[in-house]
C-alpha cells in the first residue's frame, strides 16, 4: 500500500507560471529557478519561452523539500534520489503488473 506524502493541490487553470507557481508552493520564485536549472523540476515552455508548470510539479518541489528538509541532503544529492526513487516505483509497478499478468 502507498500513501501521498503530498497534500494533492487543485490549481485554477491546468498550468501556471512562476511566480504563482512559486507563490502557491510557499518558496521563493528564486528558489524556483534554481531548481529548474538543477533539473530538479521540469516545467513546460509558454509561447514566449516562459516556464509554465503543473499539479505535478508541485508534489515534485514538495519531494525536493521533504528530501532537503528530512534527509540533509543537497541538490545534487536529492537529484540522485529522486531519480532513483522514480525507477523503483517503475519497477514496483512492472513487478505488479507481471503478478496479476501470472496469475
Amino acid at each position: 500500500m502507498s500513501y501521498a506524502l503530498v497534500r494533492p493541490v487543485r490549481l485554477a487553470r491546468e498550468d501556471i507560471g512562476l511566480d504563482d507557481f512559486a507563490r502557491v508552493a510557499g518558496v521563493h520564485p528564486e528558489l524556483v529557478r534554481r531548481l529548474v536549472t538543477l533539473g530538479l523540476l521540469e516545467p513546460e515552455r509558454g509561447p514566449r519561452g516562459e516556464l509554465r508548470f503543473s499539479a505535478a510539479q508541485l508534489a515534485a518541489l514538495a519531494r525536493v523539500q521533504r528530501l532537503r528538509a528530512g534527509c540533509a541532503l543537497n541538490y545534487a544529492a536529492i537529484g540522485l534520489v529522486t531519480d532513483l526513487l522514480d525507477r523503483i516505483a517503475a519497477l514496483e509497478s512492472e513487478l505488479r503488473r507481471a503478478r496479476r499478468a501470472g496469475g
